[in-house]
């Protein structure tokens, strides 16, 4: 499997070379939720990740790997009124 590219998805192998000259777009890609490993003559030496600021689900859905809900939850309804607890409603049933 080749190496793929930091901007492709969000995640990557960078060289040192190519984090140094392109770092303002792969901080960029790191900023928006992605995550980059720098390599040194194809071996890993570090990972850029975002700083704490995006949730994983924040980042899922930077992303394209979830999509939010589209409405807020619905409130429950209120609670039916009963005598007793659970056990005393199971046995009348």
């Amino acid at each position: 499997m080749g190496k793929k590219s930091a901007t492709n998805a969000g995640v990557g192998d960078v060289g040192i070379r190519d984090l140094r000259d392109n770092l303002s777009r792969h901080l960029k890609t790191v900023k928006d939720g992605g995550e980059i490993t720098v390599t040194e003559h194809g071996k890993p030496i570090a990972k850029l990740v975002p700083f704490g600021g995006m949730s994983k689900f924040d980042q899922m859905v930077a992303a394209g790997r979830i999509t939010p809900a589209s409405r807020p939850k619905m409130p429950l309804p209120p609670a039916l009124p009963s005598e007793g607890g659970v056990s005393d409603l199971i046995e009348e049933q």
